[in-house]
Order: structure tokens, then C-alpha cells, then sequence
């Protein structure tokens, strides 16, 4: 008995499996532009279709292939066999079977690549028809890992469907990221101007040396530390000589210049942790850290005074000066105050100057009673 069907119901039965599959394909294409980033499996867990991003994503696809080979899955797949988790209400959920793995419809599933084991997707799954074979649908997004993925795959607004906000909330993240950085340069560039204000403030405009608020508060804090068992410090006071005599024959160009070049000389003379400051107009004071011997603050003073001594050339002419020092140190002291210290070194400065100027004399508290006294402003 022959059972082949005629050639006219061959044809039509090509031509119905023909329509069948075109069908199918512009339902895939048709699925594919609402959701680029949908994925068909069977019940069996193979992939039986990608949207055209996904396909992008996972890097080739082989129909007909485990989930496995292209992702990972994670939470929101259990294996079949597991321990299944009530719902909400207690009472067991319906679960989708794709293989050896299950899914609850309408929960959050997490996929990610395995050739970017970095990037995650995530998504949830509806159950398709026993008719159509069964299996799931899933929707897929990137979320946290958005911008990710857009910078790895170059992935462009036509890769994302026509609903999807990620491309506003990469352009928000985008935007975002700009104006951050633009208030990060604002706030830098405000804190140099706080920084430069403050410095502006602590110092000394023409020589560049620390002003008297800035010495202030750094004796302030060198006599608290020594009150509080710290290493004790000295103060050296000079007051330049002839300085009057410079202003009055070459002009106050001149005494600026001299100015600028005592500060030079002291900023060499003394050490990193030490302080120089110009605390009036030919006044400038020295705070001076650690128990220094008398004999090595008397060299110091007497190479300063030396060094000042050499003459200035300015405009043809030289400017001649020198200095006188007073010094005292804090572990002279019961109790160190500002104001006592101050007026001591005031008083072993005029000391230096009543003794002939150019003189570096160092002296005690105690001494002061015994015929020292503080000099007169007019010396």
C-alpha cells in the first residue's frame, strides 16, 4: 500500500510549514524590538531564542544550548530537588521547570555573563503554553550594572527598547557624574582661595615672612606645649641698626629692599621647625624650638648680626645696616607667659643696644631686676 500523499497536498503542506516558520520569525523579530533583551527556553532550560542585545551580550548564540553555556544562574533559580520557598502567605509557589533548574513567574531572577562574569543581568520569567512546547519568557535588564555595560559592549539607544529609561537614567548618571566632578573643582578651587586668603592673612606682605598674628599664634601654642611637660623653645628679638639712616638718604625703595633681604637671611639661618617674623617695621622676632644651648643661640645671633652687616647694593649705591638681638629661653621660666617673655626680650634687646648695638645678648628673668630694663621705643 503506497501512503504518500499526492504532489498538490505535499505542496500545501510546504507551503503551511513555510508560512508557519516566516511567522514565527517576524514574532521573534516583532518581540525582539519590544524587548531586545528577552530570553525564550524550553522546559528542558534551553535557549530557543535572545532578543537582539542579549544576542550581542552573550557573544554567539547556539540554539538548542543549556542556559548554562551563556549564563550563570543565581538568585531566583533553584535547582530542582532543592528545598522549595513558601510565598509570602506560606504555602508553596508555582514554580516554571526548565530542566534542572525552576523559577517562580513574576519574581526577580539574576542572570550573569559568563564571558563577563562581572556584569549581571536581571529580570522575571512567565510561563509559555504546554502548546507551544512550554518553557519561560524572561525580560531582562542590566540594572545596577548599566553604564557597564554600555561602556564593554557599546551598546547605543537602538539597543534598548522603546520604553526602557535606561538610556535617561545613563544620560541622568552621565550628567551627573559632570557636575560632580564640577563641584569637586569648585570646592579645590575655593579651598586654595580659603588657603591663600588664610596664608595672605598669616603673612607678612612685603618680606613674606609670618606677620604678627601668625607668630602670635604660634608662640601661643609653643608655650601651652611647654606647660604641658613639651620641649621648651627661645625668642630671639632684633631690632635692625641705622635702618632710619638707609630710609632717609636712599628712599624707602631702598628700605624695602632691605627689608626683603634681612627676611632672606633669616629664613636661612634657622631651621625648618623654627619661625621667622616681622612683627613691626625694622622689628622682626624669632621663635626658635627646642632646649638650644646659650653658646649656639649666641653664634646664631652673632651670624646673623655679621651677615646683615654686609653691605646692599641698590641703584649705585650700598646700603649699610647691622642689628642687636635679645634673647631669652622658655626654660627660664616657672610659668612661661606671653606677655612676660615678650617684655624680657624687649628688655635684652635695648640691653644690646644701650651696650653699643650689633651686640647679641641673652639674658634671665632674674637678670631683669638687676639693671636691665625694657628699652625705650625711641632707641
Amino acid at each position: 500500500m503506497n501512503f504518500e500523499l499526492p504532489r498538490p497536498e505535499l505542496a500545501s503542506r510546504d507551503e503551511e510549514i513555510g508560512r508557519c516558520l516566516a511567522c514565527r520569525q517576524t514574532a521573534l523579530t516583532e518581540l525582539g524590538g519590544l524587548m531586545p533583551m528577552y530570553l525564550s527556553l524550553d522546559a528542558g532550560g534551553r535557549v530557543r531564542a535572545m532578543g537582539p542585545t542579549l544576542k550581542k551580550i552573550a557573544g554567539g548564540v547556539g540554539l538548542g544550548q543549556p542556559i548554562e553555556t551563556y549564563f550563570e544562574p543565581r538568585r531566583g533559580w533553584r535547582r530542582s530537588g532543592a528545598m522549595r520557598v513558601p510565598g509570602p502567605d506560606g504555602a508553596p509557589q508555582p514554580e516554571i521547570l526548565l530542566g534542572k533548574w525552576r523559577v517562580a513567574p513574576g519574581r526577580r531572577i539574576h542572570l550573569w555573563l559568563r564571558k563577563h562574569p562581572d556584569i549581571g543581568l536581571r529580570g522575571s520569567a512567565i510561563a509559555l503554553p504546554p502548546s507551544s512546547g512550554g518553557g519561560a519568557l524572561i525580560n531582562l535588564t542590566f540594572g545596577v550594572h548599566l553604564a557597564q555595560a554600555v561602556r564593554c559592549f557599546g551598546l547605543t539607544n537602538d539597543d534598548f527598547a522603546p520604553s526602557d529609561l535606561a538610556v535617561e537614567l545613563l544620560y541622568l548618571q552621565e550628567a551627573k557624574a559632570v557636575i560632580m566632578a564640577e563641584l569637586r573643582g569648585l570646592t579645590a578651587r575655593l579651598e586654595d582661595a580659603r588657603a591663600a586668603a588664610l596664608d595672605k592673612a598669616m603673612t607678612d606682605a612685603l618680606t613674606g615672612l609670618a606677620n604678627r598674628r601668625a607668630f602670635d599664634a604660634e608662640f601661643a601654642g609653643a608655650i601651652a606645649a611647654t606647660r604641658a611637660g613639651g620641649g621648651g623653645f627661645a625668642l630671639a628679638h632684633l631690632d635692625l641698626d641705622h635702618f632710619k639712616a638707609v630710609n632717609d638718604s636712599l628712599g624707602h625703595a631702598a628700605g624695602d629692599r632691605v627689608l626683603e633681604d634681612v627676611a632672606r637671611i633669616l629664613r636661612e639661618e634657622i631651621r625648618h621647625e623654627d619661625l621667622a617674623a616681622r612683627i613691626g617695621g625694622d622689628e622682626f622676632i624669632l621663635l626658635l624650638r627646642g632646649d638650644l644651648a646659650s653658646e649656639r643661640l649666641k653664634e646664631l645671633g652673632e651670624r646673623i648680626i655679621a651677615r646683615l652687616e654686609v653691605p646692599i647694593p641698590f641703584e649705585g649705591g650700598l646700603c649699610r645696616i647691622s642689628g642687636s638681638i635679645g634673647v631669652i629661653l622658655s626654660r627660664s621660666y616657672d610659668h612661661p607667659s606671653a606677655e612676660r617673655m615678650i617684655a624680657d626680650a624687649d628688655a635684652a634687646l635695648y640691653e644690646s643696644k644701650r651696650s653699643g648695638r650689633a651686640r647679641c645678648t641673652i639674658i634671665r628673668p632674674d637678670e631683669i631686676g638687676g639693671g636691665l630694663t625694657p628699652r625705650d621705643p625711641r632707641a
